[in-house]
């Protein structure tokens, strides 16, 4: 029998905690609470009632409650469903030593795994000022009815890239009126997802953040501007409220995992957007929320003389490569792929997590190989956007153990170059096999290129094509924010026009980006609304807008139903035919003697592609008898570009006796005979020679 010591504080009764896990755990008969601070003297738990101004209890974590550097404390009795909390934590004041601790300051515990305080997205915030995010209690109970993470292999997946908040805001989404901008509307439109045909949503951030922590107005229109994309973490263990209908009742957990509870049903992975390079604290100017206020120095990387080092971009660096902070980034990815059931994770300016605490890459980044090797994570897909603020970029170079894809930036400047008429065809033909120049020298897959032509940073497909140059008036930075290098082009008019030779070239530009991205070998990836014409008005650089300008008009479905059917049959294409997402690279020798290479480059003629600087012309054709797996033997599939501006006569290559060429894709055709769904495609009555028209794309599948 074990006597456990209890030790009384006013009328709480408390005992020795459990180091392990951090955070506030409930145990039965209280809750367990647990900090570390390395460089901390003292800490007190702080306790509201739900929603109430002022702590109903300050309890300090006794000498004789602290293990090396975690101090530890069950307080029993507690009712946690109406129980708010946080942390005084006292130190040496000392900024120009690293040091931040202010006993005044209620701090956030990183470990929350919900926080109220922006309950309701845009309301103002409470008046708690002493403690405005405060961390709340949760258990993990939920009836998953047998679900599990879908392990789809990676490069079967289609990948959509989306807002929650701006897929269902808009009045035109029809959700219901409560559900509008929030995991339930999101859930309301699973259906047509499905009928897109995606299999896998990358949402854009959802760990707890304030929409108003950058109060400004648009210069434009007076609106107020948001923090809405939501890249400045406030709790990384806690869903955002704001994106729940019942937030405020701490019910964003369930709406969560219901949410990816009803996609896995669908066939549909979660992919989530995580932001382990800096947090909402900023630089020496900024909040002290959370880890400031308890070990800053751990925590952030730090100049010798205090200051933040920011590679970010936003005022701060996380100390990623710091064991302790290592720790808490394995423990918080290992909770929302085991609690919520996540598929993967996206890292923004993940080349900040191979930096060491001075800044320095590593070669060997101890964070990287962990998640890597973890055996929680072992079936999750994670993602690098290889790149950061501070000039690193690792495009091709991400340290991978066999594990890291990546955003691939060089594809997406290489297809815009291409379909603008500048593009260099040596590099369209690495782009449309999975980039193996990047790749496959270091051993990597087809799959560690995650192919995109558009995200949420830049241009949206229709304004790729739209505008020469950003228009961010809106953004109230004197059009000073966002990328200058879009490799767009406006087609011969800036913005809006009337003119229907340029909306005709527009529409065809945009059909040969969607038709090129789903015959590249690697993971495609879709800009929420590209698939309908969504347009920003030309700014590339919407991440403080919560309105129309960031909401998909579902309307848009309607007016662009043409477009819509055009990328969801180039979505069903790419699914009937694996050889389009072939898992190893090709060789471009027929070394399964077929009688055909298992990629065959060609130009105008066949089998003679024109290698030359800036030829507008390239073709290929891939042989179905390489596909790999288990999906047995693929059609043929040829495809043409050409991105000049006259139509040009493309020789087919001959196929095998009693096959023949059907048409799939031609560009150059009005709706509906641009695109046939597959299965149906009419076959060529010429099958020596199609004249592909000035900037089109053709796909033929021979059988």
């Amino acid at each position: 029998m074990t006597v456990y010591q209890t030790y009384t504080y006013g009328k709480f009764e408390l005992r020795h905690g459990h180091p392990f896990p951090f955070g506030a755990t409930p145990i039965p008969g209280g809750v367990n609470f647990s900090i570390y601070s390395n460089h901390a003297t003292t800490a007190v738990l702080v306790l509201f009632e739900k929603g109430k101004p002022q702590p109903f209890a300050e309890i300090p974590f006794l000498r004789e409650f602290r293990l090396g550097n975690v101090v530890s404390m069950i307080v029993l009795g507690l009712d946690y469903e109406n129980l708010e909390y946080g942390y005084r934590v006292d130190g040496p004041y000392a900024p120009s030593s690293g040091h931040w601790f202010d006993m005044r300051k209620i701090l956030l515990d990183p470990y929350a795994k919900s926080i109220g305080g922006r309950d309701v997205w845009g309301a103002p915030i409470q008046e708690h000022g002493i403690y405005p995010y405060r961390g709340q209690i949760v258990t993990d109970e939920f009836d998953w009815e047998g679900d599990r993470p879908l392990e789809i292999p990676a490069s079967d997946l289609v990948i959509y890239e989306m807002h929650v908040r701006g897929f269902t805001r808009h009045p035109s989404a029809k959700v219901t009126p409560e559900h509008q901008g929030t995991f339930a509307g999101l859930q309301e439109k699973i259906a047509y997802l499905k009928e897109l045909g995606v299999n896998c949503v990358e949402l854009m951030p959802i760990f707890e953040f304030d929409e108003l922590d950058n109060p400004r107005h648009n210069p434009l229109t007076g609106e107020p501007l948001f923090n809405y994309w939501g890249y400045s973490t406030i709790g990384f263990y806690a869903p955002k409220a704001g994106y729940a209908a019942k937030g405020a009742q701490g019910q964003q957990t369930i709406e969560l995992k219901t949410l990816i509870r009803e996609l896995h049903k669908n066939g549909i992975e979660v992919i989530l957007d995580v932001v382990f390079n800096h947090t909402a604290e900023g630089n020496e100017t900024g909040p002290t929320i959370s880890f400031r206020g308890l070990d800053n120095k751990t925590y952030y990387m730090l100049a010798p003389d205090g200051h933040y080092l920011n590679f970010s971009g936003c005022g701060n660096t996380l100390n990623c490569n710091h064991p302790v902070v290592r720790i808490f980034v394995l423990d918080c990815l290992r909770y929302w792929a085991s609690e919520y059931h996540i598929d993967g994770f996206r890292f923004d300016l993940a080349s900040i997590l191979g930096r060491d605490p001075k800044g320095e890459p590593l070669a060997n980044p101890p964070l990287l190989e962990t998640l890597a090797f973890d055996p929680v994570l072992a079936n999750c897909k994670l993602i690098a956007e290889a790149w950061d603020a501070g000039g690193l970029y690792q495009v091709g170079s991400f340290p991978n153990y066999d594990r890291w894809g990546e955003w691939n930036g060089k594809y997406r400047d290489d297809i815009r170059r291409f379909l603008r008429g500048d593009g260099q065809v040596t590099n369209i033909a690495q782009r449309l096999q999975g980039s193996p120049d990047l790749y496959a020298k270091a051993g990597r897959s087809v799959d560690s290129s995650v192919n995109f032509i558009t995200a949420h940073d830049g241009f949206t497909l229709a304004d790729l094509f739209a505008y020469d140059c950003k228009h961010n008036e809106a953004n109230g930075e004197d059009n000073q924010d966002g990328m200058n290098d879009n490799d767009s082009w406006n087609c011969g008019a800036e913005g809006v026009t009337h003119d229907p030779e340029i909306l005709a070239l527009r529409r065809r530009q945009m059909r040969n980006a969607i038709a090129i991205l789903m015959v590249s070998q690697g993971v495609p990836m879709l800009l929420m609304g590209d698939e309908v014409g969504r347009s920003q008005n030309g700014n590339n650089n919407t991440y403080c807008h919560d309105s129309a300008l960031n909401w998909f008009d579902w309307s848009l479905l309607k007016t662009n139903a043409a477009f819509f059917r055009f990328v969801k049959n180039c979505i069903a294409f790419r699914h009937a035919h694996p050889i389009l997402r072939n898992p190893i690279y090709f060789q471009q020798q027929d070394y399964l003697n077929v009688g055909y290479p298992d990629l065959s480059w060609h130009g105008v003629k066949a089998y003679q592609p024109d290698w030359s600087d800036y030829c507008r012309t390239l073709a290929f054709m891939l042989c179905g008898k390489y596909t790999q797996a288990d999906h047995g033997y693929d059609d043929f599939v040829y495809v043409a570009m050409n991105v000049h501006w006259e139509g040009h006569h493309f020789e087919l290559p001959h196929l095998p006796t009693g096959m023949k060429w059907h048409v799939f894709v031609n560009t150059a055709m009005p709706s509906p005979e641009d695109i046939w769904e597959p299965g149906t495609e009419p076959e060529l009555q010429d099958q020596s020679t199609f004249l592909v028209g000035a900037r089109s794309t053709i796909v033929l599948v021979g059988r």
